[in-house]
C-alpha cells in the first residue's frame, strides 16, 4: 500500500515523467528505491533533482512512512 501513495504523490509532482517508478525493497513497507525520469530535471544538477523528489515525498518521510529512500534520477527532453 505504501508504494502506491508513493507513487501517486511523485505522479502529481512529476505529471509529465516519461519514467516512474517504486520499488519496496525488503516487502517491509518502509524501504523503497524511487526511480523517475522527467524533463523537468534536464540541467538540474543530481543534487536539485534528489530535492525535488524528496520535497515531493515530504510527508510519508516526516511521517515515518519512509524509513530509507534510494533515489535514482534522470533528465529527458
Amino acid at each position: 500500500m505504501a508504494a502506491e501513495r508513493l507513487e501517486a504523490l511523485l505522479r502529481d509532482a512529476f505529471p509529465d515523467a516519461d519514467e516512474l517508478h517504486v520499488e519496496d525493497r525488503t516487502g517491509g513497507g518502509d524501504h523503497f528505491q524511487v526511480t523517475v525520469a522527467s524533463p523537468r530535471f534536464a540541467g538540474l544538477s543530481l543534487l536539485d533533482q534528489h530535492r525535488l523528489v524528496n520535497e515531493a515525498l515530504a510527508e510519508p518521510l516526516r511521517d515515518g512512512t519512509i524509513h530509507e529512500l534510494r533515489i535514482k534520477t534522470k533528465g529527458t527532453t
